[in-house]
């Protein structure tokens, strides 16, 4: 489960760089930053 989450969290960040550097949707790619960051945080929490 762990791996999925760091899986789907560098995807997010890609997604989310290559919306600040190509696209500049400006919501979206906040809620993409967010939803990054909050699937590593699951991931240290439950290794710990």
């Amino acid at each position: 489960m762990r791996s999925i989450l760091y899986i789907l969290a560098v995807i997010l960040i890609i997604g989310w760089l290559l919306g600040v550097f190509v696209y500049s949707v400006k919501g979206l790619i906040h809620i993409l930053l967010v939803l990054a960051v909050i699937s590593l945080l699951i991931g240290i929490i439950r290794r710990a």
